[in-house]
Formats: structure tokens, C-alpha cells, sequence
């Protein structure tokens, strides 16, 4: 999704913002030697916890800070429950300084959490995404929104290619039919095709739509991206990519598209029966952005007429998916839990971004300016 270089914030967008309640209420500093209460919100592990030394983004492992934060003087609370009046989280709401959270298992912080939450000054994702914020009331409360931004780019861009393999070479009922004992080659060939030449179209072209084209360069498709802006012309074509100014006309185009935009009031709901119908019979999609973009029951129509050929990501709504979940039961469907930016790899770099914006937390120094989803009140240009 798009992550642009952040504009500075303007004095006349900070002056609009601070006539709105609450605004400037909660100063983002800790004073040296102030003891601050950090809670963390991550899934568990269990058994799996142990069993490699850099699993840092979980409820056991708790990002790898929990000794450094404790030495300093600090409370760091973890916890995998964070859903209803009586849990865990909601618990801590009223006290604590900093939230952590990511895109996995996130804490959902609606406005009304804001509202109880007297003490927080920093809501930090240790990963990349911050939809499940309320960020119009974050702004409006004067916290500070901030994200490890780039920390997975290259963890879901690989992961959107392998998804695009797995649905063209109809992979999930070969697989199917290994595990239960059975042998149908023509069941699995009759809709398994080569990539190459085929239409791959990317809705949005940040920094994981960007890789995306890239990685899918070498295999001789016909590559397209719609986006706010277009790139530069020398990077389109390193790229091979050709930009679509109109999103509908690229659609009608496309044997495979992929959803790679925020989450925001514009873009929920987005992908509805309308837009869908507007695309080729039999068009594959793989979403690793964010399940609220797609209309829920639109989607499981058209893939139960076969107008949707195949769908496949691993973003839901909720997090996480109920067991009744309408996607689980679809065919020609390659769902998985929301795994794609939580590889090793990417836990060793959101648990070192997060570490390094607490510690300039702590001694009241800017983060970088591109991690800044909220700051002064004013909202990152892409959730707008």
C-alpha cells in the first residue's frame, strides 16, 4: 500500500486541527527517569514460541524488549486478549502511556477506548497498517500514531506472488488431493495456466505494489498499476509497468488483480458487486491489504457464480475470522491467517523499529518522518 515520503505537517493544518476537543491534551514526551506503562497486544505462540530464536512478535517473546524496558524502570504489560468490556486490554485502557499492537492481531482502538484512556500519548504498530486505530479521534485526542513503515514490504510482496502462482496454477486442489489419497490430474489442469503473458494489475503502487511489479517482471506479463500518482518514467521503465489513470478501464484488462491501497473511509466497502462485475469472467485476486476493501458477501457471490475465478489473501474482518466466516467456505478459494508480513524476517525488523521509536519516545525525539501515521493532529497523507 502507499507509504509516501510524509509532507512536513503545515502550521495552518496544525492550527485547523488543534480547535478540535482534546487537542494538544496528551504531549508526546517522557521526562529522563519517568516511569511509563507500556501495553503490548500480540497473538501467542504456544509451543511454536521456543522453537526458532527470533520469533520476537508474540505474547512469550514480546518483541524482545521486555528485559530493556523493565531495566529502565518501566511496566510492559503483554497480553493476547483484546476483545470485549472484560478483557485483558480493556483492563489497562484507563492507565497505560503506549499501546502496541500489529496488523496480526491487532488491538482494536475505537473511539470510545480513546475516550477512557486518560493517560496514552502513543499508539504504535509494529508492523505496517493502522486501520484498526480510530484515527480521526486519535487526531482529535492529540496522540501520536506511528508505524514501522517498511518493515514487511518485501515479506508481503513475496508473499502476493506466491499467491498469484498458487490461484493460476490451481495449486490448492492438487494439494487437496495428495492429503486425501486421490489422483485426478484433468481435475486440477482444466483451469491451470502459465503466468506469462497473462494481465497482472496492482491497485496501488507504494513501496510492496512497487516490489510487486518487480518480482513479476521476469515472468513476461503484461504489467499494469493504478495509483494516486504515477512514477517517475525512468522507474516505469525499469519496472515494465504501464500506469492506468482510470481504475475501471484497467480492470476490464486484467487477469489478475491485486489489492495493494490503505484502508480508509474512501477505499472500504470499495471492491463491491458493482466494481467486481466490471472485471473479467474468471479473474483471479489476491488481497493482502486489508479485508474491509472488499464487500464481504460480494465477493462470496462471485465466487460462487465463478465470475471470481479464484480469490486468495490472508486479511480478514475480523481478526481473528470467526469459524463461520462466509470466505473459509468458498471455492476455488487460497485463504490463509494473516501471515504474509510476519515472517522472521520481518518480526526481527518491526521489533527493531518499534524498539528504536520507544526510545526516542523516551528521551522526546522525533521518529523518523515516514513511520508517522498521526502526528500534531494531522493524518499521513494516504488515510486522508
Amino acid at each position: 500500500m502507499r507509504i509516501m515520503a510524509m509532507r512536513r505537517f503545515t502550521g495552518a493544518a496544525i492550527r485547523a486541527c488543534s480547535s478540535s476537543s482534546g487537542y494538544f491534551a496528551r504531549q508526546l514526551h517522557a521526562s529522563s527517569g519517568e516511569s511509563k506503562k507500556i501495553v503490548g497486544v500480540f497473538y501467542k505462540a504456544n509451543e511454536y514460541a521456543t522453537k526458532n530464536p527470533n520469533f520476537l512478535g508474540c505474547v512469550e517473546n514480546a518483541l524482545g524488549i521486555r528485559n530493556w524496558l523493565e531495566t529502565q524502570g518501566h511496566q510492559y504489560i503483554v497480553t493476547d486478549d483484546k476483545e470485549g468490556p472484560d478483557c485483558e486490554l480493556e483492563k489497562h485502557i484507563p492507565d497505560l502511556h503506549v499501546l502496541i499492537s500489529t496488523p496480526f492481531h491487532p488491538a482494536y482502538v475505537t473511539a470510545e477506548r480513546i475516550k477512557k484512556a486518560k493517560n496514552m500519548q502513543l499508539l504504535l504498530t509494529a508492523g505496517i497498517g493502522s486501520d484498526h486505530i480510530d484515527l480521526q479521534a486519535a487526531a482529535a485526542a492529540g496522540l501520536t500514531v506511528a508505524e514501522v513503515t517498511g518493515s514487511n514490504v518485501v515479506s508481503v510482496a513475496e508473499d502476493e506472488l506466491m499467491r498469484i502462482l498458487i490461484l493460476m496454477r490451481n495449486f490448492v486442489p492438487g494439494y487437496n488431493q495428495v492429503i486425501n489419497g486421490e489422483w485426478n490430474v484433468a481435475g486440477i489442469a482444466y483451469r491451470a495456466y502459465d503466468l506469462e503473458g497473462k494481465t497482472i494489475g496492482t491497485v496501488g503502487a507504494g513501496r510492496i505494489g512497487k516490489l510487486l511489479l518487480q518480482r513479476l517482471k521476469p515472468f513476461g506479463c503484461n504489467l499494469l498499476y493504478h495509483d494516486r500518482l504515477q512514477m517517475e518514467p525512468e522507474l516505469e521503465q525499469e519496472i515494465g509497468a504501464n500506469y492506468v489513470e482510470n481504475l475501471n478501464e484497467m480492470l476490464l484488462k486484467c487477469d489478475v488483480v491485486v489489492v495493494n491501497m490503505p484502508l480508509t473511509e474512501k477505499t472500504r466497502g470499495m471492491f463491491n458487486k458493482e466494481m467486481i462485475g466490471k472485471m473479467k469472467k474468471g479473474v483471479l485476486i489476491v488481497n493482502n491489504a486489508r479485508a474491509a476493501i472488499m464487500d464481504r458477501q460480494a465477493v462470496v457471490e462471485a465466487m460462487e457464480s465463478g465470475h471470481i475465478g479464484g480469490y486468495s489473501g490472508d486479511v480478514w474482518d475480523p481478526q481473528p475470522a470467526p469459524k463461520n466466516h462466509p470466505w473459509r467456505y468458498m471455492p476455488n478459494q487460497a485463504m490463509t491467517p494473516h501471515i504474509s508480513g510476519t515472517t522472521m524476517d520481518a518480526q526481527l525488523r518491526y521489533a527493531a523499529g518499534t524498539k528504536d521509536m520507544l526510545e526516542k519516545y523516551f528521551k522526546g525525539e522525533d521518529f523518523p518522518a515516514q513511520n508517522y501515521i498521526v502526528k500534531d493532529g494531522v493524518l499521513a497523507p494516504q488515510y486522508r
